[in-house]
């Protein structure tokens, strides 16, 4: 490209630019050309920025700027009437750079300023001029549109490399253009890389603030109509001098040998400091690639452990840290263990440690010597000395010791031997016997005892002819080293009782049992091992050993007696070795004793032998096994017996054979009630034995509402064939299906999955079932005969010829209520009546011919059953009609009502067929009564609350036998919460696993939804698996855990989720993606993989933090927020929501009510709590644990009620707004005044503010209406003898993500103000934030609780002033303040806002969302754990602001939701009226909206 550039009025040369960028603009090339042509030797000047002629303001200021290059440079300097400008007023101000200046004139003077100036540019090779002409106007005599400075910049305090703002704005006609000046030097952004920007808005704002940015600001604005400038601002750049400091400090780890560890150091300072890492002398990070502030050490494969030091460095200083790398070992061997004690049963040892570093305990193992024996372990250590105790006496053991550290146990020790001492045997000689080896002599024989102790010594042998004197007063003989002896002298014909001990050198053991001998030759000796066999309740089998004898056993004489009442019986039988005793008395205990007879005569008698019989034949399980509308069908199990028994029915008898285990009633009436007894005859079980309730099936013809519960309540439709047999020509008599053995017919149901060999070899004379449908399946016509598969029953071909007729049978369980109130969930039959006889046809069936086929079989029996219940649910239906108009029944909901809303609710099923006294006297709640009915039940001290809750149905009638198995006992966490059968989540089985399909968990119906949740009990590590099991079987997509790990110290649930990374439960693999932890409750998200699948799914846990220790929450505010959430996450095709608490009954129940309810509300504007927790209750048991809680759920559902959802997306605030600033339809204020005003529905009671009421205290408020409550006041630590000082007016405030993230407090009284030290002391707030000035309007706000100048003590306090920033819309203070006590110290930072009007609020919310964006950001990078101290003057109004829109803002970036009206509700339910007027509370709106302009894609 070629320009023309002229150096002068006369020389002109083309230039030709290559390469050029086409984006750039002529002046630009121009401006290079000149570059390039004036860069060669000898150039004249020329001038690259010419002066403009301007229209000034008279006292105003004007500028004219000039810039000129050549070669040399020259000299720029300015001419007035041909003469160098010279005077106070005007100025020539030369760029730094030179070859250039600004003539500029202040303050304007007309006419004397009035003139053409001339700007000169000077070199060795020539000179060039350029002129610019300068008209003032009077103030008065503006012209319209004459520019004007509307916003000006303002003084501004800012730290180098933070962003300055020079704010400007100017109005005029045309729109006047802003330029900037400094210290009188034109501003050129475009020099400074981006650095510098001037904003549309004609802001010049500065990034990255450098110490040459400091100086005088100057905006100007031009138009046509002439040239306004600014008042002057400073700018100040501060650059602090801060030696370097740790702000986090490296830390100490502990490793596994060739482990890996990251260690941070961070420093801080200004200039920030270098920060590298040593280990002694050796640099570990290169000086060049040190980094400023943050210093990670990375440490792989570390196998020694080390010191290493972090050094941070700058001008100002070095310091340094020191961080710890141990590399954890298994500790070594003890040292061989020391006996220093044995006695009989235990052994003392002691040993050295040999563990130079710490040991967490010890483990010593030991076992007796022997080849088989298995050591045995003692754990937990923390002596080395140790009694091991419970030995055998006289045995030799190893003993060994090793230690346990946190990496584990090390290995054992060297061994040490030891043997036991000695004691008298622990049990007598075994197996004694006696036999006569001639008239006067007896040899005695035995073996050793079984626990002897020692070394047996010798044996003593005691004998008697009468066994009732003392034991000394019998003869005794001794033996030594031998098993056997001979006692003489003995008398003939005389019977001796010999007993036997054996005797070590300590002492006597016990005697043997007594072994009784005749002295008569060929007399057999007692029999042997006499003992109890089988035992009924009329029978005892005895069995023994043949007694020792020469002679042959001709007989054996039994005598046996009862041991209370009754007459000593003998009986004599012949040789055997086992008798039963018949005809017993029942449970009666029996003496029995035996003796042998030989020809030569009768054998000495056994001892006593003393035995019971058995209870009589009770039946057990006697149970109703099913029903049908005539019939029940009674089952029972019978001990053998072949005795009769009798049954009574509503005052019949009907004789039945026990041995048949069941018996049929026929003949009774529908849907009646009967009561059965079992009976027997007086002599054998004593009469009354057991009695069941039963209760028959409905006729076919019932409400077709109730028809619709049958179908649906258990789901089996069955089609049955009845073959029909002839006798003699004649059918035979035909039974109705009730009056037939349903108990054969259902033995079809158990035969439905084998194979079809089996199917074929059933009986096809009898009735059988074809077919099985669920009323989803259930079709209206099907075909008989066609050979397919329904339900797994065989659709089996009929006999061509043979006659049939056919029914309908419905299978379902009922919940049947007795007149004693019980309810019993009974397995019950209906039957259609029977078709008319059809003769099966030859040819095969053919599904579509209604004629010949056997097609309409089904269907007009399914239609006659279903026209007449429409018929009679019409009737009943305008029967409720008719009742409903009646007075007295504004609330209650007929049950034909409710079914035309919402059939398929299971509460409203439960109300319309299983309605106990309760439900009938509690119906469902209008919601526009609830506030009143609330008021009702909690009138006179919760009365009629405590009575409607104690009168729910306990429902604990259903069996639970699976909780109750002896496996499935460990997986229970309480002994009492069991799941009960008919409702618990069946896992899958695992093959060869007893108990593999039970979890402590049942299903709960939700609104319109069966089995919309699943309540569990908090995991056991036992049940770990099982739960996540659960989980992936369901489909879960959202686990609520309304329980902490621990409260009170107890533990309320196990860690079943891995704390990072991947941990594997069972057979599923659960990895932890994110935790979001918030003030009240956290969302982790976890994947889950199961070994053998290739899906991953993602799970949501929420776990909701807020429920207290004790009781109920104060408010359910947060509970409200936190179940919002779990529903707006929980996908609509996901399984159950499962919940838990520990025991999965009383919190558990509160979430799932109130989500039930809050559904409802949303469907049909009523609630029907009562309803629920009953149907709950027969779900699972206990649910809804406590009265509290009950009343805590009618709280959560008006609060509900009354506040409705103000949840709003981000993206839809503005629209929002727009709804809520417009008049409300039948109301005469907008929608943002209602909302304002629902927020002060509630009124604290005064109980709340126990102490800030106190006498001492009361002088501490600053207003007597704004106090702290109890529940949340900041409580400092008591002062001895001084009452009240644990009382300041401050509350705490929850944050977004934190707990107790703030407080809030009144502006410091002059008596309160060392309260207020003490507080940021005792509760480590390090950032105050004040929200208004020392006085407004002429009163006092808050009294200057802070030293400004030089250092001041506030009780045990020094409070150091250290720096002051006034910064536009703030001043930041740092004080230093250490405790005067230990002498400990710390940064405390204050941030004033003082751009808050004195009355009202701010104009614009940006000056404040920055000013909260400053603090939290400071918070973070200086701040402790303690949370930020807010406080205006009362401490409710402007905090009340800041801490909402602080939640809010957060929220927003995270969750892209607003919900203004519940973050302030929440905070109202810890400090009283925070955001006080309806001003504040619509600029929290408003402030909001503006944020969310700041992001484009919410803009957008």
């Amino acid at each position: 490209m070629c320009l023309y550039v002229c150096t002068s009025l006369t020389a002109c040369v083309c230039v030709c630019i290559r390469g050029v960028n086409p984006g750039l603009s002529v002046h630009h090339l121009r401006t290079v050309a000149l570059l390039m042509c004036f860069d060669r030797p000898g150039a004249v000047p020329v001038f690259i920025k010419t002066p403009t002629d301007q229209i000034g303001v008279s006292g105003g200021v004007a500028s004219f700027v000039c810039q000129a290059t050549g070669n040399p440079k020259p000299v720029v300097y300015w001419n007035k009437k041909g003469k160098k400008v010279n005077s106070q007023r005007i100025e020539t101000i030369e760029f730094d750079d030179g070859a250039g200046a600004v003539l500029r004139i202040q303050p304007l003077r007309a006419p004397r300023d009035e003139n053409v100036y001339e700007c000169v540019a000077r070199n060795s090779e020539g000179e060039d001029s350029v002129t610019a002409k300068l008209a003032i106007i009077r103030e008065d005599l503006l012209p319209f549109g004459f520019p004007s400075i509307d916003m000006g910049p303002q003084l501004k305090v800012v730290e180098r490399t933070r962003t300055a703002t020079m704010l400007c704005a100017a109005s005029g006609i045309p729109d006047p253009e802003i330029s900037w000046f400094k210290d009188f030097l034109p501003v050129d952004p475009s020099t400074s890389q981006g650095r510098i920007k001037q904003l549309r808005s004609g802001a010049l704002q500065i990034e990255n603030s450098e110490e040459t940015d400091q100086g005088k600001y100057e905006c100007v604005a031009t138009n046509s109509q002439g040239v306004r400038y600014s008042s002057p601002a400073n700018l100040y750049v501060r650059v602090r001098r801060v030696p370097p400091r740790f702000s986090i400090l490296p830390s100490n780890h502990e490793i596994m040998p060739g482990g890996s560890v990251n260690i941070t150091c961070v420093a801080v300072g200004s200039p920030m400091p270098y920060v590298k890492w040593m280990l002694g002398n050796e640099d570990l990070t290169p000086e060049d690639e040190m980094p400023i502030g943050r210093n990670v050490l990375e440490l792989n494969g570390v196998r020694e452990s080390a010191n290493y030091t972090c050094v941070a460095m700058s001008s100002l200083g070095i310091i340094e840290a020191t961080a710890q790398v141990l590399v954890k070992t298994l500790p070594k061997p003890p040292g061989t263990p020391i006996v220093t004690e044995t006695t009989a049963t235990s052994v003392t040892i002691t040993w050295d440690s040999g563990n130079p570093d710490p040991v967490s305990y010890y483990i010593i193992q030991y076992r007796a010597k022997g080849p088989d024996s298995k050591y045995e372990t003692v754990d937990s250590i923390t002596t080395t000395r140790y009694s091991i105790g419970g030995l055998y006496p006289n045995t030799e053991y190893e003993i060994r010791v090793s230690a346990f550290n946190s990496i584990g146990q090390g290995p054992p020790s060297a061994r040490v031997e030891a043997r036991t001492g000695e004691q008298a045997p622990a049990s007598p000689p075994r197996n004694v016997q006696a036999h006569i080896i001639s008239e006067n002599t007896v040899m005695v024989r035995w073996e050793e005892p079984e626990e002897p102790n020692g070394q047996v010594k010798g044996y003593r042998v005691y004998y008697t002819m009468d066994p009732s004197q003392p034991i000394n007063d019998w003869l005794k003989h001794n033996v030594q080293d031998s098993l056997i002896t001979t006692i003489q002298s003995l008398k003939t014909s005389e019977t001796y009782t010999i007993q036997v001990l054996a005797f070590t050198s300590v002492g006597d053991g016990p005697f043997s049992d007594p072994v009784h001998v005749k002295v008569l030759r060929g007399v057999p000796g007692q029999p042997g091992k006499f003992k109890v066999g089988k035992v009924t309740d009329t029978s005892i089998e005895l069995t023994w050993e043949p007694a020792y004898n020469k002679e042959k056993i001709v007989n054996y004489e039994l005598l046996y007696k009862p041991v209370k009442f009754g007459s000593l019986e003998k009986l004599t039988f012949g040789p055997r070795n086992s008798y039963t005793v018949e005809g017993l008395k029942a449970n009666t205990e029996y003496s029995f004793s035996l003796a042998a007879i030989s020809n030569k005569g009768i054998g000495a008698f056994t001892n006593e032998l003393v035995q019971r019989t058995s209870q009589a034949n009770v039946p057990r399980n006697f149970s109703v096994n099913l029903a049908t509308k005539t019939s029940v069908l009674l089952t029972w199990e019978f001990p053998e017996t072949s005795n009769p028994y009798r049954f009574t029915y509503n005052r019949q008898k009907m004789e039945v054979d026990a041995r048949l285990r069941k018996a049929v009633i026929p003949n009774l009436q529908p849907d009646t009630v009967y009561d059965f007894k079992i009976t027997a005859p007086e002599g054998n079980m004593g009469g009354l034995r057991h009695r069941i309730t039963a209760k028959t099936s409905p006729p076919i013809t019932i409400p077709v509402v109730t028809l619709f519960v049958l179908l649906r309540s258990h789901r089996n439709v069955y089609v049955v064939v009845v073959p029909l047999r002839r006798a003699r020509g004649v059918i035979r008599h035909l039974k109705s299906p009730d009056e037939m053995d349903l108990e054969e017919l259902l033995k079809d149901i158990s035969q439905r999955q084998k194979d079809s060999r089996q199917q074929k070899q059933v009986d096809l004379r009898r009735a059988y079932i074809t077919a099985r449908f669920t009323p989803a399946t259930l079709p209206a016509f099907f075909t008989l005969g066609d050979q397919l598969d329904y339900g797994g029953f065989e659709n089996r071909a009929l006999e061509p010829g043979q006659e049939y007729v056919f029914f309908i049978l419905l299978h379902f369980h009922r919940l049947s209520q007795f007149p004693d109130h019980l309810l019993v969930l009974q397995k019950m039959y209906v039957a259609s009546p029977y078709t008319d006889p059809v003769i099966a046809p030859d040819s095969d069936p053919q599904p579509f011919d209604a004629g010949d086929g056997l097609i309409w079989v089904v269907g007009p029996v399914l239609a006659v059953v279903f026209i007449i219940c429409i018929v009679i649910a019409i009737l009943l239906y305008k029967n409720s009609k008719r009742k409903d108009s009646e007075p007295g029944t504004k609330s209650l909901l007929s049950n034909a009502e409710m079914m035309a809303h919402h059939p398929t609710d299971p509460v409203e099923m439960r109300r319309i067929n299983f309605q106990t006294p309760g439900m009938m006297s509690h119906p469902p709640i209008p919601i526009s009564e609830l506030a009143e009915h609330i008021e009702l039940l909690k009138a006179n001290d919760n009365l009629r609350l405590s009575q409607e809750y104690e009168s729910i149905d306990p429902s604990q009638q259903f069996t639970w036998e699976h909780s109750n198995l002896e496996v499935n006992k460990p997986k229970n966490r309480y002994a009492n919460v069991i799941a009960y059968d008919h409702t618990r989540v069946i896992l899958s089985p695992i093959e060869g696993i007893l108990g593999s399909d039970y979890i402590n968990a049942n299903y709960i119906d939700g609104y319109r939804k069966q089995n919309a949740y699943i309540a569990t009990q908090g995991p056991l590590p036992e049940t770990f698996g099982d739960f996540w099991r659960m989980v992936w079987e369901q489909r879960a997509a959202s686990v609520v855990m309304m329980t902490r790990l621990e409260e009170k110290s107890r533990i309320k649930c196990d860690q079943y989720w891995p704390s990072r990374g991947t941990e594997t439960y069972g057979m599923i693999q659960v990895t932890l993606l994110d935790t979001m932890e918030l003030a009240t409750f956290c969302v982790r998200t976890f994947s889950l993989y199961k070994s053998g699948n290739s899906e991953r799914r993602e799970v949501r846990q929420f776990q909701f933090t807020a429920w207290p220790d004790h009781g109920v929450p104060e408010y359910p505010t947060p509970f409200l927020n936190f179940l919002r959430r779990v529903k707006a996450c929980n996908p609509p095709d996901a399984g159950p929501i499962i919940a838990h608490c520990s025991a999965g009954v009383g919190r558990t129940g509160c979430f799932i009510v109130i989500d039930a309810m809050l559904e409802r509300i949303r469907h049909e504007r009523t609630v029907d709590i009562y309803g629920h927790v009953t149907l709950m209750r027969s779900q699972r048991n206990y649910m809804v644990q406590t009265e509290d809680q009950y009343s805590f759920i009618h709280e959560a559902l008006l609060e509900a009620v009354a506040c409705g959802n103000t949840e709003v997306a981000a993206r839809s605030l503005y629209s929002y707004m727009q709804k809520l600033s417009k008049v409300e339809s039948g109301e005469h204020v907008t929608g943002m005044e209602l909302e304002f005003k629902r927020l002060a529905n509630t009124k604290a009671h005064t109980s709340r503010f126990v102490t800030a009421n106190l006498p001492s205290n009361k002088f501490k408020n600053r207003l007597v209406n704004i106090m702290p409550y109890e529940t949340t006041r900041v409580c400092l630590q008591p002062i001895r003898g001084l009452e009240g000082s644990d009382y300041i007016n401050a509350s705490y405030i929850d944050g977004y993500r934190q707990q107790r993230g703030y407080i809030a407090t009144q502006g410091p009284l002059a008596e309160t103000t060392e309260d207020f030290w003490r507080m940021l002391w005792e509760h480590n707030s390090t950032i105050v934030v004040m929200l208004t000035k020392l006085r407004e309007m002429g009163r006092e706000k808050c009294h200057q609780y802070w030293p400004a100048e030089r250092s001041a003590r506030y009780q045990y306090f020094v409070v150091d002033p250290m720096a002051e920033y006034n910064m536009p819309q703030y001043i930041l203070r740092e004080f230093k303040v250490t405790d005067a006590r230990d002498g400990q110290s710390r940064t405390v930072r204050q941030f004033q806002f003082t751009d808050w009007p004195e009355q009202g609020v701010p104009k614009s919310g940006e000056g404040f969302i920055d000013f909260i964006g400053q603090v939290h950001k400071t918070k973070e990078q200086f701040g402790q754990d303690g949370p930020i101290c807010v406080h205006c003057s009362a401490g409710v109004g402007r905090t009340g602001v800041f801490i909402t829109l602080s939640i809010v803002l957060e929220r927003m970036r995270y969750e892209g939701a607003v919900d203004i009206f519940q973050t302030v509700k929440m905070l109202r339910t810890q400090r009283p009226a925070m955001v006080q007027t309806e001003d504040e509370y619509q600029f929290c709106y408003q402030a909001a909206l503006e944020y969310l302009g700041s992001f484009d894609h919410y803009a957008t």
